[in-house]
């Protein structure tokens, strides 16, 4: 039996394993190999690491943590779990079935761009997701904020305010915004075009949305907040609570409301908090902040001690 299964290898799962790894316990990594911002080049706001291909940064991982005996990586994907703490067993995609005291879920989210052709290609290449994540490299361009939702129409604002005087707000069809907000968006300059969009062409630098109504914009970036669902069934099928937005709830210790199964990433969220946040930094600061405490609560357990 292993003393933890770690399902997903991104950022999250991987520091999780690290630190299990030099506490000498035994991890197994369940690593699918698909991990949300595969599209992307570059990420931001990971000190040190400013810029850095995120694929790089898991291969690095993966490097680091063949240095530690008890922690193997195995490639495959988690078709089912069940059990209770301190008897948890995974199933993976190749029938094997593999036992653990503790399990962390660090499977994370996919993006579900609308269904506009050419506009999957070209997300995380031309299309972004997040300001943070990329308003600094798309500052003083011409941009376009792709949404059906209306306080989405905050996201046009934004990148008015802090990087480009040159942005159009598709509305992707009729849009009743929110008076207010529609009084700061023509106060910022910001056009509204409600007509449907009907395909994106072009490459970063110089996308081009054609509309239904044979009209066309040209833009060098655009941003669209595409919709997402979880990555994995697993923490439903355990009987964790999910929130509202179908992220995994957890507790300031990432511990779910299953005993011995913690979430990490943008798979799970407080549920104070209105989004799960998605930058790389972030989720590798979960898995570690998961497993520190996972690792106490075993050490206790092995010692015969009730819970802290």
């Amino acid at each position: 039996m292993y003393d933890m299964i770690v399902v997903g290898g991104g950022p999250a799962g991987l520091s999780a394993a690290l630190v299990f790894g030099r506490q000498r316990r035994r991890v197994l990594v369940v690593d699918g190999g698909r991990v949300r911002n595969a599209p992307a080049t570059e990420m931001h706001m990971y000190l040190s690491r400013d810029g850095f291909p995120p694929a790089r940064l898991l291969e690095l991982g993966r490097a680091e943590l063949a240095a530690y005996p008890s922690v193997e990586i195995r490639p495959g994907t988690a078709r089912s779990a069940r059990g209770k703490k301190d008897d948890f067993e995974v199933e993976l995609d190749d029938g094997t079935v593999e036992r653990a005291r503790r399990l962390v879920l660090a499977t994370g989210q996919v993006d579900e761009p609308y269904p506009i052709e050419g506009l999957r290609e070209r997300f995380g290449r031309g299309v972004y997701h997040c300001p943070f994540c990329h308003g600094w490299e798309t500052r003083d361009r011409s941009l376009a904020v792709l949404t059906r939702e209306p306080m989405e129409a905050m996201l046009a604002l934004y990148v008015a305010d802090r990087f480009s005087d040159d942005v159009v707000l598709c509305t992707h069809g009729p849009l009743e915004l929110p008076a207010e907000i529609a009084a700061k968006l023509d106060e910022r300059g910001v056009r509204v075009i409600d007509a449907p969009v009907a395909r994106v062409t072009g490459e970063p630098g110089a996308l081009e949305l054609h509309f239904t109504d044979g009209t066309t914009l040209v833009r060098q970036d655009v941003y669209h907040r595409a919709p997402t669902r979880q990555h994995s069934a697993l923490a439903a099928e355990l009987g964790c609570e999910l929130n509202d937005d179908g992220t995994v709830r957890v507790n300031e210790m990432q511990e779910t409301t299953v005993p011995g199964v913690a979430a990490t990433g943008d798979t799970a969220k407080l549920p104070a908090v209105p989004d799960a946040v998605t930058l790389v930094s972030q989720g590798a600061a979960d898995g570690v902040r998961a497993a520190v405490w996972m690792e106490g609560d075993l050490f206790r357990s092995d010692l015969g001690l009730s819970p802290s």
